[in-house]
């Protein structure tokens, strides 16, 4: 699957304008995790296995196309949260040719689906998926409404005040942490750049 193919189904399936942003947000987010962990690892490992491991698992458009349709059954599952994801993975199979990886990748940002994350793709999905809704926030609080005013300090200043955007579940941006090894504020300013990149489309 293409990039062009994942972003015409997700504009096809989601119709709302806020939750194409999203999926937008987290897959610039996803790719920016899949680039900072590449790094990370390739300061640890030697390179012949790099390169074993990066072509498996650091597949950066892949990573894209997982935060670009992790929520693209939202909308039709709305009254029937248990079945998000599953919509997706439906459509995914009547078109062919999607990797396992992607699938699994979508489903593993939702604990009523996929209880346990098996790589580090599934990790960022499911950490980046509340971290761009938290960003989102904070920005429009800002009085320019504007990302380009907002700061890793801005974010983490809200981030203990759980009456603030009370729907972005920290326990899950503190995923980075646990199962990412990335220090919470480092996480945030690299999500934050990402989002800050593509603000055009982001609308902020």
């Amino acid at each position: 699957m293409t990039r062009d193919e994942a972003y015409n189904l997700m504009i096809q399936m989601l119709k709302s304008k806020n939750l194409q942003k999203h999926g937008l947000a987290v897959e610039a987010i996803m790719r920016a995790l899949c680039q900072e962990l590449r790094i990370k690892n390739k300061q640890s490992l030697r390179s012949k296995d790099l390169k074993e491991l990066s072509d498996k698992e650091f597949d950066e458009d892949e990573w894209a196309i997982v935060g670009l349709l992790h929520d693209a059954d939202y909308e039709l599952v709305e009254k029937d949260p248990k079945r998000h994801t599953l919509v997706t993975e439906e459509k995914l199979g009547e078109i062919g040719g999607v990797s396992e990886r992607i699938i699994n990748g979508i489903k593993a940002h939702h604990d009523g689906i996929k209880d346990s994350r098996d790589n580090l793709m599934e990790k960022s999905v499911y950490a980046s998926d509340e971290l761009s809704g938290l960003i989102t926030a904070v920005a429009l609080v800002r009085p320019d409404k504007k990302l380009s005013s907002v700061t890793v300090e801005s974010v983490m200043k809200k981030f203990p005040q759980k009456s603030f955007a009370a729907g972005a579940k920290r326990e899950q941006i503190l995923a980075c942490e646990k199962e990412l090894n990335i220090p919470l504020e480092e996480f945030v300013g690299i999500a934050l750049k990402a989002m800050q990149g593509i603000a055009g489309e982001l609308g902020l």
